[in-house]
């Protein structure tokens, strides 16, 4: 694929990054792909992401979720049932997106 099919040209004349390639950037943040690769897999919770994660704590863990979730590729479902709890699974979008990664790892 040339340069020129993963970039467009904006009015002003500006080059703006393509949508394949602006969502490759955003999942490169800190935990990212992370947790997108174990919402591929299960229901998660905040607890267990901040033990299973290398690396984590309270605020990057937040934030990269909040960032998933903003992306449209998580849903946060709080559990109003004892004791309160917060889930977060993929969404359609997120989910539509694990072939992509699947294709992606057979090259590798």
């Amino acid at each position: 694929m040339s340069q020129k099919n993963l970039t467009n040209k904006t009015s002003a004349g500006a080059t703006e990054i393509c949508p394949a390639q602006k969502l490759l950037k955003s999942l490169s943040g800190k935990l990212k792909l992370e947790i997108f690769v174990l919402a591929s897999k299960s229901t998660l919770r905040f607890s267990s992401l901040l033990r299973d994660l290398e690396g984590s704590n309270k605020q990057t863990l937040s934030t990269a979720l909040r960032e998933l979730e903003e992306m449209d590729l998580l849903e946060r479902i709080v559990i109003k049932q004892k004791p309160l709890h917060v889930e977060y699974n993929l969404t359609k979008k997120g989910e539509a997106l694990i072939p992509i990664f699947q294709q992606l790892e057979g090259l590798v």
